[in-house]
């Protein structure tokens, strides 16, 4: 069982922290004792972010899902902080598109932050690490456990992605006496609907979405109600931690998907 104590002073680096979940979990770490590098694509976001947590805090900008970019970053936080202790894959986009209608420019940029940026994030920073305990959390999301349904069909299948991308990282981790949190949230009251504001150029540039969509999220809980159970997961030497924020109806989704499974399991 591992307590703050053992993270003290020790820095944490939280990607996608310009605001919502990353943010929350920047804003929590530094009040554990932890000095936390603040990343996000939106190099004002970040430096904002950082200055509001104060001392313990300092920012980087770059896009996770450019690999080279990536690359440079951790170089220049090895040579500029040392090692890491935590390390958050966090950054994540919320595409509203289908599989069949989506343009190409929407399904490279989600699979490309989704998928392939917790990877790159993981084997630029991974190797950052240092001491006893080190701990690795991703987030993933409850769209990853439910049926492949709904009205955003491209997000929920990049989060099965980065879902199967955590579980795997799991178990390479172990090897390496690494823990690791997998977080689950549902629906929270995020900037996640607008996310195609921190689009780059080579996706089709800056978007904003229409304002009139984000009434479910704006209505949610935010981010913060997670942090208890987040902190207590991390401290008992990680886990799976799945956040059902919409009264009820995740856990109905899971365990009819899961009761599935179970059904159409045959014997050969």
């Amino acid at each position: 069982m591992s307590d703050w104590s053992q993270y003290a002073g020790r820095t944490a680096m939280v990607t996608g922290a310009g605001d919502g979940i990353g943010k929350m979990l920047a804003i929590n770490l530094a009040a554990a004792g932890m000095r936390v590098c603040v990343q996000d694509i939106r190099a004002e976001a970040a430096q904002a972010v950082a200055a509001d947590i104060g001392d313990r805090a300092f920012a980087m900008a770059f896009d996770i899902s450019d690999r080279e970019a990536a690359t440079d970053a951790a170089d220049q936080l090895q040579s500029d902080h040392g090692a890491l202790a935590m390390l958050w894959i966090n950054a994540g986009v919320g595409v509203g598109a289908s599989l069949l209608e989506g343009k190409p420019d929407q399904v490279r940029w989600a699979y490309d932050v989704n998928v392939l940026g917790a990877i790159w994030t993981a084997q630029c920073f991974v190797p950052l690490l240092e001491g006893q305990p080190s701990h690795v959390g991703i987030t993933a999301s409850t769209a990853a456990l439910r049926p492949r349904e709904g009205a955003f069909p491209l997000y929920a299948a990049t989060k099965h992605g980065t879902m199967a991308v955590a579980e795997a990282l799991r178990g390479e981790l172990s090897a390496k006496q690494i823990e690791t949190t997998i977080l689950c949230p549902g629906l929270l009251n995020t900037e996640i609907w607008d996310g195609a504001k921190a689009r780059p150029e080579r996706y089709g540039g800056e978007r904003h979405m229409d304002p009139k969509i984000a009434g479910m999220w704006r209505e949610a809980k935010t981010p913060d109600a997670m942090w208890p159970d987040i902190e207590r997961v991390m401290l008992s030497g990680g886990g799976t931690l799945t956040c059902a924020t919409d009264d009820g109806d995740t856990r109905a989704a899971m365990q009819e998907r899961t009761q599935g499974f179970v059904d159409g399991l045959v014997e050969i």
